[in-house]
């Protein structure tokens, strides 16, 4: 038997092996019931300001499918990237009540979060400058999201969304939407190799931002004590030239992370409202997001995820994993797309040029006991897989306590 078909018959062999386990109260004398940690690249958002509003306020399949998900794996604390903000927060009223709090086909129970936490990110915000050398400042489609802080169409396109069974500090929340680029340790302006020279003119790299999207502290006090929800949504390291301006940035955006978890005085790490400095070292915290980057396979520089992975505050624990995954990574295998990272860790399928890869995460911080995990990918065959289709992303989940 061949490779991909071997792996393809122990998928449906094992299709019951990683379904999401049932959310069940503590008993009685025994230990407090799991902290439940996701993130979803949900999808949900358009190319029009407004979009997302418009399709919520209608009757929206796509919004269902993800509800439905989330009302599968039901976790406290979930991040949502790719969710477009708007300042009213329309979009995120119509989704939780239209959608969340109403029981969807193929979901469960309605799922209520009274609290959550979203803001202002760079994605479509013009930045009145030329920052892919075109010779044209914004301009019209792709030229004008080229030239946003961060690439899209309009402000608070790709947002991010935090919703929790439990408080927020939204006093206490850290964002690091204006940071400079140039402010990180090692940060070097790509280099055009056909020219040798810097791509970025000095007057951009001044005034460039790190962050595509935005970074977000968010403390959330739960039944473990308050846990840093620590959210991001780095730029793909692809859509650039020979230059790799994307995949330095992306990895630059994750090394913020390891920067902020790391020890000593950082008169440079400012936040939005210009406190500074890192987390401090007995802080309790869950790296999320989709973090654009695949440890062994893709474009990224791998070497930022692995170190992130690896950092000595990260938990250490069994990758997550799901049957959805390994079926589809077996039939790209069989059509000549073979991955070097396990075909059942991948968290996405993203089409017939890149196959299937893992790129979204959720990594708690030592200190934490490991229960279980999983990416809600179920194996083809099964009804649940009704619902999974709703973005090229799947949630991945992880129990801790």
């Amino acid at each position: 038997m061949k490779t991909p078909a071997l792996l393809l018959a122990l998928a449906l062999l094992c299709s019951g092996c990683a379904q999401t386990p049932n959310r069940t109260a503590a008993m009685p004398d025994s230990k407090p019931a799991p902290l439940r940690i996701a993130t979803y690249n949900t999808s949900l958002y358009s190319d029009e300001r407004g979009g997302l509003i418009a399709e919520l306020e209608g009757d929206s399949a796509h919004a269902r499918k993800i509800a439905a998900v989330l009302q599968q794996v039901r976790p406290d604390l979930v991040l949502l990237n790719e969710f477009d903000f708007d300042n009213e927060h329309r979009a995120a009223d119509l989704f939780q009540q239209r959608y969340l709090e109403t029981a969807q086909p193929g979901g469960g129970e309605p799922l209520k979060y009274p609290y959550r936490y979203l803001a202002p990110v760079n994605t479509g915000v013009p930045s009145g400058l030329d920052l892919d050398n075109n010779g044209v400042v914004g301009g019209e489609g792709r030229s004008r999201g080229n030239d946003a802080w961060g690439y899209g169409l309009h402000p608070g396109q790709y947002g991010m969304l935090v919703l929790s069974r439990y408080p927020i500090n939204e006093a206490q929340v850290r964002t690091f939407q204006m940071l400079k680029w140039n402010t990180l340790p090692g940060a070097v302006n790509p280099v055009d190799p056909r020219t040798g020279k810097p791509f970025y003119s000095p007057q951009v790299w001044a005034q460039l931002r790190l962050s595509s999207k935005s970074h977000w502290d968010v403390p959330v006090k739960t039944p473990e004590g308050v846990v840093h929800a620590l959210v991001s949504h780095p730029t793909p390291p692809v859509f650039d030239g020979p230059e790799k301006r994307n995949a330095q940035r992306n990895g630059d955006e994750l090394r913020l992370w390891q920067q902020y978890l790391s020890a000593g005085d950082k008169p440079w790490l400012c936040d939005d409202r210009g406190q500074c400095g890192g987390l401090a070292q007995d802080a309790r915290f869950v790296i999320l997001g989709d973090l654009n980057n695949d440890p062994v396979d893709g474009d990224g520089q791998h070497d930022a995820i692995v170190e992130l992975i690896e950092n000595a505050r990260v938990l250490r624990y069994p990758t997550p994993r799901s049957v959805g995954a390994e079926q589809t990574s077996a039939a790209y295998a069989a059509a000549g797309i073979v991955r070097k990272g396990a075909p059942f860790h991948a968290t996405g399928d993203f089409g017939p040029k890149a196959g299937t890869m893992r790129l979204d995460y959720v990594l708690p911080s030592t200190g934490f006991e490991y229960v279980g995990s999983g990416v809600f990918w179920p194996a083809n065959q099964t009804p649940e897989a009704k619902i999974a289709d709703g973005s090229d992303h799947h949630l991945v989940w992880v129990d801790v306590r």
